[in-house]
């Protein structure tokens, strides 16, 4: 990979260049008659890499950038953007925003977040982990993956494995004198196998996602895990209509958590698109379940000081003992409500999903006879009502044990109902992302054959 950005003196040269460039463009929104302006910069660098049946398919070095300049004359907003971050790109850029701001009808919740919210401390938080890994030896690491896979009895064919390696840098500045640096690395290791029988082919896919290579654990074993996967898909069943419990393996249980996020997001609830208007300080889940937003975990995947209006991120509840405490705001959603921000321009920060120590054979056990679900297909979720109703896959349970693979069902309730009826929470959290939740059981859903 290319070593561009790669060390610590290069990387924070990159972002004094792009601070310094905010700065003059913030004086230049001054003096075109602004009386607010805030910039937005970034410089994202990768390597992808992908085999296929022991092949190089592609290999990418990607280098983008991107600068958006954001001027407010008078609660009138307009907004322009460039990839070029040239002198006359951004000259460009800014006559460009200023022009639309002239145009736009007043705004009263426009503007900047209120001054006295800037971040004023600057954590460290163990995100940047450049992984110079050569074109060679990234192939060599893809290869790995895939025949480890591959080799695994009855596995008959290959989609290919990825290695991604990237590197992020950005730069928030306003005209409240605000300026906030932030990089980040993140690296992905994946791989996608099928396997057939005399019922169909099943396809099957895995990966890992960190901040630091050094986070990876043995790449076969990806492999290996896809491999898995796939070969207990075998011989998968539909099912005929019935209500039961349903449990959300890890991996797909954070997408309940989701739609939860959404429903109360500033966007949804000002435009009364929600299930949840006026839900804060209502019981929505169980007692045992608390929900936290810590934005400065070390080598989280949302970690940050400040959120995407400079707004001071900091340790607080969504959900204590099942009661929602506060909404997702940024300062324009607030500002509609008649609220505060809650630092969250931009969206949620890392958040821990408390709900109990079963680990997942326990989860199992406690669900008894039901639906296991490890996949979930479609976009069947309406946030307004909150109806649910998607395809999914996973496995029948019998008496606390798998006992096949289903498919081609679908699974249905309002999520209201499936938050109030959360039976467990397990301690098995997927790792792989900002949201940190383990599986979960929910006591009563309806399951459908296709």
């Amino acid at each position: 990979m290319s070593t561009e950005i790669a060390n610590k003196d290069t990387s924070q040269a990159e972002l004094d260049r792009l601070a310094e460039v905010a700065a003059d463009v913030l004086r230049r929104c001054k003096a075109a008659g602004a009386d607010q302006a805030e910039v937005a910069a970034s410089i994202d660098v990768g390597l992808n890499v992908s085999v296929r049946l022991g092949d190089v398919e592609t290999v990418e070095h990607t280098r983008d950038r991107s600068f958006g300049v954001t001027v407010y004359f008078d609660k009138r907003k307009g907004s322009a953007s460039t990839a070029d971050l040239n002198a006359d790109s951004i000259a460009k850029t800014v006559e460009q925003a200023c022009a639309i701001a002239r145009y736009t009808e007043a705004d009263p919740a426009s503007g900047l977040a209120d001054a006295a919210r800037m971040a004023r401390e600057f954590g460290e938080f163990d995100l940047w982990h450049p992984w110079d890994i050569s074109v060679e030896d990234a192939i060599a690491l893809g290869l790995e993956i895939e025949d480890a896979g591959r080799s695994v009895a009855g596995i008959s064919n290959s989609e290919g494995a990825s290695v991604q390696a990237g590197q992020a840098l950005a730069v928030y500045a306003n005209s409240h004198g605000f300026v906030g640096r932030e990089r980040g690395t993140r690296h992905m290791l994946s791989v996608s196998l099928l396997a057939e029988d005399a019922a169909g082919m099943q396809s099957a896919y895995w990966y890992d996602s960190v901040r630091a290579a050094s986070d990876f654990g043995p790449a076969a074993a990806i492999g290996r895990k896809a491999a898995e996967r796939v070969l207990s898909r075998l011989g998968a069943q539909t099912l005929t209509t019935r209500q039961c419990p349903v449990l959300f393996a890890s991996e797909v249980a954070r997408g309940l958590i989701g739609h939860l996020l959404n429903a109360v997001s500033g966007g949804a609830l000002y435009r009364k698109a929600s299930f949840l208007l006026d839900a804060c300080g209502q019981r929505l889940l169980p007692e045992f379940v608390d929900i936290i937003e810590d934005p400065h975990l070390r080598r989280g995947h949302a970690s940050a000081s400040f959120d995407a209006e400079g707004v001071a991120t900091t340790r607080s509840a969504l959900v204590e003992r099942g009661v929602l405490q506060r909404y997702l705001l940024s300062s324009y959603s607030a500002r509609m409500l008649g609220l505060e921000s809650t630092g969250n321009a931009g969206g949620i920060h890392n958040l821990l999903v408390r709900g109990g120590d079963d680990d997942f054979p326990a989860l199992l056990k406690k669900m008894g006879t039901g639906l296991l679900v490890t996949d979930l297909m479609g976009q069947g979720v309406n946030t307004v009502t909150g109806d649910y109703s998607r395809g999914a896959a996973g496995y029948w349970v019998e008496n606390g044990v798998i006992a096949y693979p289903v498919e081609e069902i679908t699974i249905a309730a309002n999520l209201r109902d499936m938050y109030a009826n959360i039976v467990a929470i397990g301690s098995d959290v997927d790792p792989r992302s900002h949201v940190l939740t383990g599986s979960i059981l929910v006591e009563r859903m309806t399951v459908a054959g296709a």
